[in-house]
């Protein structure tokens, strides 16, 4: 069996933790591997992972309170060596294939950097399915990452060649890590395999550190980065080329200096604007994308 070393970051997860490390545990065909990175926990969290701790079910460190995206970029660090690593939230359920699923996938690509996620089940917080859920289907291109941050950490599965690309360079601007990891793989040539099945069920719930809001949630977050000067899409390409210009096939190399000099260039924006590289499958982030363009504040 394939080894998969599972990277949980917790904080003050006492409430669903059991759970969601009993349904990492009980993965089929899989060799499983559980890593916990504490980011600083106040509760009962700590002496949860100590019971497991102790019967030999998993490995667990304390550190500095980094927040999500800092925290597990540190575990795929510090990882014991494995077939593939996976990403999980604390407050979760994994159905029992999911890992199995992920691996038979990922074995298609075994001489390139190579990601897998998939669509999830959004639920409350007894785990029963919400009527609204959140459907994606990606185009799965570069220029498509770095305009729409969809890919959902909790799905993540990736194999060795990546996590070393991923380790290869530390970003200075992190926003999230599973948008990083995503657009990084694109950047690079890497292989990425979506599965449009959900086999997570992810639930959301008032504690949720980071969750998926509904459609008014969504354009206040748009709205947000357009007003705000927060400039996520600009930064991560900035860091993108920092750490990965010599990787990167010349077509992406080349989108990612346009995408950069628009900033400045007004007649490059409006080239953008046009631009079929960085179309979405969603309609309403290209719009907003666009918008944001065209003013110079994406």
């Amino acid at each position: 069996m394939k080894r998969v070393n599972v990277l949980m970051s917790t904080y003050n997860g006492e409430r669903f933790l059991h759970q969601q490390i009993e349904s990492i545990l009980r993965q089929d065909e899989v060799d499983v591997v559980l890593t916990v990175r504490d980011d600083g926990s106040s509760d009962k969290t700590c002496a949860i992972l100590d019971e497991y701790q102790s019967q030999g079910l998993l490995t667990w460190y304390s550190g500095d309170n980094l927040g999500p995206a800092r925290s597990f970029m540190q575990l795929l660090k510090d990882a014991d060596e494995a077939d593939y690593y996976a990403f999980a939230d604390q407050d979760d359920f994994w159905k029992p294939e999911k890992l199995k699923v992920a691996v038979h996938q990922l074995e298609a690509a075994p001489d390139q950097p190579a990601l897998y996620f998939c669509q999830t089940c959004l639920t409350d917080q007894d785990l029963n399915p919400l009527p609204h859920q959140i459907p994606i289907s990606p185009l799965l291109t570069y220029g498509e990452s770095l305009v729409y941050q969809f890919v959902g950490g909790c799905t993540m599965v990736l194999n060795p060649l990546l996590r070393k690309a991923i380790n290869h360079y530390h970003p200075e601007v992190l926003y999230m890590h599973d948008v990083w990891i995503y657009s990084t793989c694109l950047s690079i040539g890497g292989k990425v395999f979506f599965d449009k099945q959900s086999h997570i069920l992810y639930r959301q719930h008032s504690s949720n550190v980071i969750g998926q809001g509904n459609k008014l949630t969504e354009w206040k977050r748009r709205i947000n980065r357009i007003t705000t000067g927060q400039h996520a899409r600009y930064n991560t390409a900035l860091e993108l080329l920092r750490g990965y210009e010599n990787q990167m096939p010349q077509a992406n190399f080349q989108l990612t200096k346009a995408f950069i000099e628009a900033k400045r260039n007004f007649i490059t924006r409006l080239k953008l604007l046009y631009d079929n590289r960085l179309n979405t499958a969603n309609i309403a982030t290209s719009r907003a994308f666009r918008i944001a363009l065209l003013f110079g504040t994406y």
